[in-house]
């Protein structure tokens, strides 16, 4: 199966190409089965890899399966090649079985949406880009996938381009993207012209030999790792290139599911963890990391405590748990960075498809305002997020709580860790109990806020959407017992997965490592328990025990309400000190003025002056015989004078 590695990203790619070709003669059923299948097949292999793959001999790893010289120009020569290690394995397999549980849940969802067959080969070539990204066997290849799950992002997201929001948002995402895709871009050429080669064991291996730069001094490898954080800030909607992935929204529930749990918003983390030998060898770079991830993580967690729209919620919780994992990143914990990201694909897909679930009940209505006791009127979308509300806000015994806890200890232990990043990290935490229990009150306890007329048509979504439900349900309790930490009577069998890939960057971190004891780490985990418990306290007494509490909070202090609700005016201060004065400047300067002024002046007046000099020239030949007599005798006349002039 080794062999066929290849055929994980190929499958996705042959179905989107014949979804695009033929797909508009189909039915929806032969849609369904080549868009499902495609990705079925896929996993698959995945599976099968995965099977050969922990019988092969570790000294034999990282595996490098080169297929053809795809640049070759004298010494430049860039060869696809996929890179299959622990990291890319673990990555393959959550990408491909969060996707195929939200393909099969997009035959539901979408049965009665037109560009059915279009939406598929949409999802399908997203697959192929992120399939192709994770199993990256170089930088360029893995470019290739990054700038594929930016362009399909694009046409998932404006899927319904007769709204001009949702044409809005998808530009929005593609622009804002290209802004982190510059400093990469500029990575990748400082990378080749340092290194001369973008391969990732060539690369990793020269830079390992290199001396670690000093904190807080910039050398190549801090400037390069910084010009790659660009790009990851972008793809993962950080602090300040966060603003496109709330807007996403408006594309299908199935591409909020797809964008926010395993593809696209994870390329970012999985690139700073894929250069981890190069950002352990830039500690200035990794403490960056760690503050954008923790002021991410904090920041997003508060617009979220207020905003009213159900998708917009879980987007900017998308935002706070990205952070997370940044945080964990930034601090060494590469292992506690990628485990996170693994099980925040499980219940953070489950929270969108749930969501989903209860917007098709109630006919298209996004706003909780307008829900409530919703509880025993759709049984299955509710336990489904019941389990995901718990392990993203970090309960006991499911999956959020092993993983987020193992970045709040690395963050408090770590040598590149400290107190305050912690302490805003455990805030977080406590926000985001706060806001999710809140959503799950709001929507699903309480009285009904809806109408008759949509009470009578609320129903349970049909088993094709639920029963990917009740599959992401069951990964979002046991997806974390993988990692459950020594003190609490478990080995962590996903860090010592990892290990051997961050085997090179962790050893420094252990040389500076202070020893902690077990009891210590149970004292950290407890604390960040009770603000989590304190946020749902503070959840149920506003919201269920006294509903009008939260309406005079609201009342008593308006101004700090309304600048979290109105997401403290980012998009508005972006617009008029960023877009207006570049959109002044294209159409001002370089339009009006330049292009128009200067170019198509220049143009325009070598025309004005061209048939000037040819209606000049015109006058000339009038067709009169003796007018051209007298020239011929004029010119003639003109030449004697002058060689007689010459000759004297």
């Amino acid at each position: 199966m080794l062999n066929l590695l290849w055929l994980i990203p190929v499958l996705p790619l042959a179905g989107a190409f014949v979804l695009g070709v033929f797909g508009r003669r189909w039915a929806q059923r032969q849609v369904s089965a080549v868009g499902v299948g495609s990705v079925g097949l896929a996993l698959l292999v995945a599976l099968g890899v995965a099977w050969e793959f922990a019988r092969l001999d570790p000294a034999a790893l990282p595996l490098v399966q080169r297929y053809f010289a795809w640049l070759d120009a004298g010494t430049f020569v860039i060869p696809v090649t996929f890179y299959l290690d622990q990291l890319s394995l673990l990555m393959t397999l959550v990408v491909a079985v969060v996707g195929f549980l939200i393909h099969i849940y997009s035959v539901g969802y979408m049965a009665h949406e037109g560009g059915y067959y279009r939406f598929f080969a949409y999802l399908n070539l997203f697959m192929f880009f992120m399939l192709l990204l994770v199993l990256a066997g170089n930088y360029l290849v893995l470019f290739v996938g990054w700038e594929g799950v930016g362009l399909c992002s694009y046409l998932l997201i404006g899927f319904y381009f007769l709204r001009d929001s949702a044409s809005a948002a998808g530009k929005k995402a593609f622009l804002v993207n290209r802004i982190g895709d510059y400093g990469f871009t500029l990575a990748l050429l400082l990378i080749f012209a340092s290194f001369h080669s973008l391969d990732y064991a060539t690369v990793f291996n020269r830079a390992s030999q290199m001396s670690a730069e000093p904190f807080g001094q910039a050398g190549l490898l801090t400037a390069i790792t910084l010009l790659l954080l660009c790009g990851g800030i972008g793809k993962s909607a950080q602090v300040p290139l966060y603003v496109w992935l709330p807007d996403a929204m408006e594309g299908p529930t199935p591409v909020s599911a797809l964008i926010h749990a395993a593809t696209m918003v994870a390329a970012g983390v999985y690139m700073v963890a894929r250069s981890h030998v190069l950002f352990a060898q830039a500690p200035t770079s990794l403490a960056v990391v760690a503050l954008i991830g923790c002021v991410t993580a904090f920041y997003s967690a508060t617009i979220g405590l207020v905003q009213t729209d159900f998708k917009r919620i879980l987007a900017y919780s998308t935002v706070s748990q990205l952070g997370y994992m940044f945080l964990g990143l930034g601090v060494g914990a590469f292992a506690a960075g990628i485990f996170h990201l693994m099980t925040h694909a499980f219940f953070k897909a489950l929270l969108f498809m749930a969501a989903g679930s209860v917007i098709h009940a109630l006919g298209g209505e996004p706003d909780i305002r307008n829900m409530g006791a919703l509880r025993r009127k759709i049984p299955t979308t509710y336990w489904t997020f019941l389990f995901a509300t718990l392990a993203i806000t970090g309960m006991p015994g499911f999956s959020g709580f092993f993983s987020k806890d193992e970045i709040l200890w690395q963050t408090f232990s770590s040598p590149y860790g400290n107190k305050v990043l912690w302490f805003l990290g455990v805030l977080a935490a406590a926000l985001t109990a706060f806001y999710m229990f809140r959503l799950l009150l709001l929507v699903f306890h309480g009285q009904p806020r809806y109408t008759p007329t949509t009470e009578q048509r609320i129903h349970e979504s049909p088993p094709v959407m639920t029963r990917p439900l009740v599959v992401l349900a069951v990964l979002s309790l046991v997806g974390g017992w993988v990692g459950i930490p020594a003190a609490l009577g478990g080995s962590n069998h996903i860090e010592h997965f990892l290990a051997p890939v961050f085997a090179s960057s962790t050893s420094r971190l252990q040389a500076l490592a202070v020893e902690h004891t077990h009891a210590e780490e149970l004292e950290v985990m407890a604390i960040a328990l009770l603000l989590a418990g304190l946020g749902f306290a503070a959840a149920y007494l506003m919201y269920a025990r006294r509903p009008e509490l939260a309406q005079e909070l609201a009342r008593n202090f308006h101004r700090p309400y309304q600048l979290l609700l109105n997401k403290y005016y980012v998009d508005e201060i972006y617009q008029k000190f960023i877009v207006g004065p570049a959109h002044w400047l294209s159409d001002r300067v370089l339009w009006q003025a330049i292009d128009v002024g200067v170019i198509d002046g220049a143009v325009n007046g070598l025309g004005v002056e061209a048939r000037v000099l040819g209606g000049w020239l015109r006058q000339w030949q009038s067709g009169n015989i003796r007018s051209y007599a007298g020239w011929i005798v004029l010119g003639a006349l003109l030449i004697i004078t002058y060689l007689v002039l010459r000759l004297r």
